[in-house]
């Protein structure tokens, strides 16, 4: 993976599973490159902090300078629990402004156009295998995926996405 900038840009969208919308978290850099992404049950700060870990423990993820969010009440608690554990700097800048956030609102589009037509899933885990192949095909289609010939190098890049020990 082609490493993101220090610049994050935090959003949640909705998906509906089962009939009911659960909420998939996603963050990108100032350059529009995925940083991570995670679908969850619960839009609130346990959610949120898992969200974070997730992302941060990413190797092609610079550790954020600043993070933006929207006005989601969940995300300061988190990120203030995370420089509690030194998982985050002190020195971090923290925006909550919804127009800085225009970059991940625009992305979500990608992610919505492929999973409207479908109309919903039917079980979280589905839900969850579909969206890591949507997310990255979205990646590659960014080319977030390093330019390298190898089919080795390729299937690792894949077993990373998803989740998959190699």
């Amino acid at each position: 993976m082609k490493p993101t900038n220090d610049s994050w840009r935090t959003d949640e969208t909705y998906v509906k599973v089962k009939g009911q919308w659960k909420y998939l978290y996603r963050a990108v850099d100032s350059m529009g490159k995925t940083i991570d992404f995670m679908l969850s049950e619960n839009r609130d700060m346990p959610a949120a902090k898992r969200f974070f870990t997730k992302a941060l423990s990413s190797p092609h993820n610079k550790i954020p300078r600043v993070i933006t969010l929207d006005k989601n009440p969940a995300y300061p608690p988190a990120i203030q629990e995370l420089i509690k554990w030194k998982s985050l700097p002190k020195e971090i800048l923290i925006r909550q402004t919804k127009y800085l956030n225009n970059i991940v609102e625009q992305d979500h589009r990608f992610i919505k156009k492929i999973t409207k037509p479908m109309l919903g899933f039917k079980s979280f885990l589905t839900a969850e295998q579909t969206l890591k192949g949507i997310e990255a095909m979205h990646m590659i289609r960014k080319e977030q995926a390093e330019n390298n010939s190898s089919v080795l190098s390729a299937v690792e890049w894949l077993y990373k996405i998803f989740g998959i020990m190699a």
